[in-house]
C-alpha cells in the first residue's frame, strides 16, 4: 500500500427537532418521576421528532451545516456514509435519500448499522475511505428516530431516547488544517447482543399481527448489564485513544451520551477532570449514533475545542459494538 493521506475534519453541524418532551411527560404512562429520572440518568428532556422530520431530513440539515462550516458546497461531497438503527424505511437506505435531498449528483452513499456506535463506525470508515484514496471529502453522519422504536409501557427504557442528528465532513488534512484524525479503533462482541435489543422486525421474525400485539418492535434494555459493560468499555476506549499521549494534551473528551452516571464512573476510573468533558445529556437523552457528533458540533461551535490539544470521540452500544477516534484539533 502506498502512503496514506492526511484526514482531518473540516467541519461539523447537528440538528434537534422542535418538540421538547420534559421528563413529566411520562408521569401518565408509568410509574416514575422527574426526579427518578434525573437521578438515575442525568436526564431532564429530550428532543423527539414531528412527523416531518425524518432520519433522512434531519441528516440532511445537520449535512448542510457542517458543509457550511467547511466552506464547501454540497457539490463538493462525492461520499455520504450514514450511521444509524432508524432508518425511514427498510429499504432503500438513509444516505442515498441524503445524497439525492443535497442533489449531489452520483456520490457514493451507504449506511452502516451499529447502533450507538453507528457514527463512529461511520467517521472511522470516512477515515479510510480518504486516507486511501478511494474518496476526497466525504460526509459522515450519525441519525437516529428512536421516538418511533419506544414502548412508552416501559420505564426502563422509554424514559432513556431522543431525537437528532450530527454530520462532519471529513477531508484531506492539508486541504482543511483542522481536526486532524490520529487513531481510530472498532470492536465488537456479539455474546452480548442480549443486552440492547428488538425481539421482532427483520428476517427472522418479519412483522405480523402477533408481533405487533406482543409489543415486540421496541428497543429493551437490561440496565444493569449495560451499565456494567459501557463503564468498562469507554474506560478502555479512552485509555486506548490516549496511549503514548500526555493526559496534559487532552483538550476534549466527547463520549457517547448514554448515562451521565456512567460517564462520571468513566472518568474518575481514568482521572480526567469533568471540565475535560463534554455532556449534553441533560438536554437531548440518549441520541444513539446521533449523540457524539451532536456533542462535538456543540463543543466545536461553543469554542470547546482548542487548537492543537487532542479530542477523544468514544461509542459503545447494542451488538455489543464499540468504537473510538483521536483527533489533533
Amino acid at each position: 500500500m502506498g502512503n496514506l493521506t492526511r484526514v482531518g475534519i473540516a467541519g461539523t453541524g447537528s440538528y434537534l427537532p422542535e418538540r421538547v418532551v420534559p421528563n413529566q411527560y411520562f408521569e401518565e404512562f408509568v410509574e416514575t418521576s422527574d426526579e427518578w429520572i434525573r437521578q438515575r440518568t442525568g436526564i431532564q428532556e429530550r428532543r423527539w421528532c414531528a412527523e416531518h422530520e425524518t432520519n433522512s431530513y434531519m441528516c440532511t440539515e445537520a449535512a448542510k451545516r457542517a458543509i457550511e462550516d467547511a466552506g464547501l458546497e454540497p457539490s463538493d461531497i462525492d461520499f455520504i456514509v450514514v450511521g444509524t438503527v432508524s432508518p425511514d424505511q427498510m429499504l432503500p437506505a438513509v444516505s442515498p435519500l441524503v445524497q439525492a435531498n443535497l442533489g449531489i449528483e452520483g456520490a457514493g452513499a451507504f449506511d452502516v448499522v451499529a447502533a450507538c456506535n453507528g457514527f463512529v463506525t461511520a467517521l472511522n470508515t470516512a477515515n479510510a475511505l480518504v486516507s486511501s484514496g478511494m474518496a476526497k471529502r466525504v460526509l459522515a453522519i450519525g441519525a437516529e428516530r428512536l421516538s418511533s422504536f419506544v414502548d412508552i409501557q416501559d420505564r426502563g427504557s422509554c424514559i432513556l431516547f431522543g431525537d437528532g442528528a450530527g454530520a462532519v465532513v471529513v477531508t484531506d488534512f492539508e486541504e482543511c488544517k483542522q481536526g486532524e484524525i490520529l487513531r481510530t479503533q472498532l470492536g465488537s462482541d456479539g455474546t452480548g447482543k442480549d443486552f440492547i435489543y428488538m425481539d421482532s422486525g427483520g428476517s427472522n421474525t418479519p412483522p405480523s399481527h402477533d408481533t405487533v400485539e406482543a409489543r415486540e418492535h421496541f428497543i429493551r434494555v437490561k440496565g444493569r448489564d449495560v451499565y456494567r459493560f459501557a463503564v468498562s468499555t469507554m474506560t478502555q476506549i479512552v485509555a486506548d485513544m490516549l496511549d503514548g499521549h500526555d493526559h496534559a494534551e487532552l483538550g476534549m473528551l466527547v463520549p457517547h451520551q448514554v448515562n451521565r452516571r456512567i460517564i462520571d464512573a468513566a472518568i474518575e476510573r481514568l482521572g480526567i477532570s469533568e471540565d475535560k468533558v463534554f455532556v449534553n445529556i441533560h438536554k437531548y437523552g440518549n441520541t444513539s449514533a446521533a449523540s457524539v457528533p451532536i456533542a462535538l458540533d456543540e463543543a466545536n461551535r461553543a469554542g470547546k475545542l482548542e487548537s492543537g490539544k487532542l479530542v477523544v470521540m468514544c461509542a459503545f452500544g447494542a451488538g455489543l459494538s464499540w468504537g473510538g477516534t483521536l483527533v489533533r484539533w
